[in-house]
């Protein structure tokens, strides 16, 4: 068989190796998705380490949109009232963009608890396999150890996501008044809404800023783990 031909044929297989993978992670059995990665060599450390970098690049953009969306705000207390139709699209864009982004802080939280749970998991019940007790206690304290840390990060990407909240239904409300109320009246009662609205965003970037510090924490200490 000539060099092209071998080529063909793997490139065939890990095509179908993908398209399995894809289709195991649509039909939601994790476990068998876990199993034929690790058959290609793809452990589950290394999927969660890939998900918490996910998670944090969604807190990261997530974090970006918000303060997008507050300047956004602050400009339809400023504009003279023949703007104000154009400048309710574009707070009405914003509201939407941070809703997506929101929507995909969540979606990444609940990836990395999925992962995380099969490590564990599988982590403790390999405990019992040590035939060397000393093995078996250094490994148990390291999983301990990583328990923590990971519910630490977790805890803090939690909270990241909740304060996303109270900024989301603000925004929603003044969006939706704005829209019925494209008036000067309307800009008086938004514009007593910014300082509110500025402390909830300011709440939610330090909470975010803390889960990002995490997220980098831990997959340091994974990274470190797999290190020889």
């Amino acid at each position: 068989m000539n060099r092209m031909a071998i080529n063909e044929r793997k490139s065939g297989r890990f095509l179908w190796v993908l398209a399995l993978l894809a289709l195991l992670a649509l039909s939601g059995c994790q476990s068998a998705y876990y199993n034929a990665l690790e058959k290609v060599g793809i452990q589950k450390r290394e999927v969660l380490v890939d998900r918490v970098e996910d998670g944090r690049d969604a807190q990261q953009a997530a974090e970006e949109q918000f303060s997008s969306a507050l300047e956004q705000f602050r400009a339809v207390v400023r504009v003279p009232e023949s703007e104000l139709s154009r400048t309710y699209d574009r707070l009405n864009d914003e509201y939407e963009q941070s809703e997506i982004a929101a929507d995909r802080v969540e979606g990444r939280i609940d990836a990395i608890e999925d992962v995380a749970e099969a490590l564990f998991d599988e982590w403790e019940d390999e405990l019992s396999l040590y035939q060397s007790a000393q093995y078996r206690r250094l490994s148990e304290r390291q999983l301990q150890a990583t328990r923590v840390r990971y519910d630490e990060m977790l805890t803090a990407m939690q909270e990241a996501a909740d304060s996303m909240q109270p900024v989301l239904l603000a925004l929603r409300d003044n969006v939706l008044f704005l829209k019925h109320n494209l008036n000067a009246r309307a800009i008086g009662a938004l514009r007593g809404e910014v300082d509110g609205l500025e402390r909830d965003v300011t709440a939610l970037r330090q909470r975010m800023q803390a889960a990002i510090a995490r997220s980098d924490a831990f997959i340091d200490e994974l990274n470190r783990q797999d290190a020889p």
